[in-house]
């Protein structure tokens, strides 16, 4: 896999944290409303798993962040 790809997630996974906090959601509280386990969502924060589109569906309702700046 190339560099960027990685560099990429991570800045995806920074996306979702700042949001998680803007919206004044722990990982577990976030974690409940979106039917994920916290450790998943710590995971997508940190750039070791990948949320899928569902998810980031879920994220963007759950956080009020428009799915286009979750992944940018």
């Amino acid at each position: 896999m190339p560099d960027w790809v990685l560099a990429r997630r991570r800045q995806i996974g920074e996306h979702l944290r700042a949001a998680r906090i803007h919206a004044g959601l722990t990982q577990l509280e976030l974690g409940q409303q979106i039917g994920r386990d916290h450790r998943t969502i710590h995971r997508w924060e940190y750039a070791h798993r990948v949320p899928n589109l569902e998810d980031l569906l879920l994220l963007a309702d759950a956080t009020g962040v428009p799915l286009a700046d979750l992944v940018r």
